[in-house]
């Protein structure tokens, strides 16, 4: 009997496909076995985390010896391979070994001297500078009769220098206790000649007032009788008196 051509053939019924495993394919019905592919899910599930988490602190040597192995972590910390960034931060034999107990990777040890270097030694470099400031310190409180007078004396001494040092100089000599006094004793020796030039019959010439400035008196102490003759010794001068 002729097929009839106006009716449509029946579909071909699938077979299991070629990447499917056969226990995953139920034959009768022609279709995947959810079930038996969500059990054999879980159970894979289960092996990758006990094959990934650390072993108990009762586990065997040799069975924490391979997890340490597998991590990443040397058998003995003389194999870290340290590269360091700086002298002050290099391999040290005693941190190396905690680290290694720890269990940290060649990666993780270059790290944790890498962070050594970027942030400790700055914080080292700081407290070092706040030290050495604090010596200088209390080297000039003891030198000039305590910190009161150091106080007192201080803004005397900058400005006296400013007026008649360079200025890499006076910042030069100002950062160091020995620096300081010597600009102090500069400034002793220079005021009584300072003094007698500024007090001179002739002093009204623009050099001899600009040294008449210098005096103490005219900087540290403004006695009104002294600063009105170079006030009054400019007026005559540049003729606005």
């Amino acid at each position: 009997m002729s097929e009839n051509l106006l009716e449509p053939a029946a579909a071909p019924t699938p077979g299991r496909p070629e990447d499917v495993p056969e226990k995953f394919w139920d034959g009768e019905a022609n279709q995947l076995r959810v079930d038996a592919l969500l059990k054999s899910y879980k159970e894979l599930e289960k092996r990758l985390s006990q094959r990934f988490a650390p072993p108990a602190a009762d586990a065997p040597e040799e069975e924490r010896q391979r997890f340490r192995r597998a991590m990443g972590v040397p058998d003995s910390p003389k194999e870290y391979s340290i590269e360091p960034k700086h002298e002050m931060c290099g391999p040290d034999a005693g941190i190396n070994a905690k680290l290694h107990e720890a269990g940290f990777t060649c990666t993780q040890v270059q790290l944790v001297y890498d962070l050594a270097a970027e942030r400790l030694l700055p914080l080292i470099a700081e407290a070092a500078a706040d030290y050495e400031a604090q010596k200088q310190a209390a080297k000039l409180h003891e030198a000039l009769g305590g910190e009161a007078q150091f106080r007192r004396l201080a803004p005397q001494i900058a400005a006296w220098g400013r007026a008649n040092l360079p200025p890499g100089v006076v910042e030069a000599l100002s950062t160091t206790a020995e620096g300081v006094l010597a600009l102090h004793g500069m400034m002793g020796k220079a005021e009584p000649s300072l003094a007698r030039e500024a007090e001179a019959p002739g002093a009204t010439d623009e050099k001899a007032l600009r040294a008449m400035m210098r005096d103490p008196r005219y900087w540290r102490t403004r006695e009104p009788e002294y600063v009105k003759r170079v006030t009054d010794g400019f007026k005559r001068l540049f003729g606005n008196g």
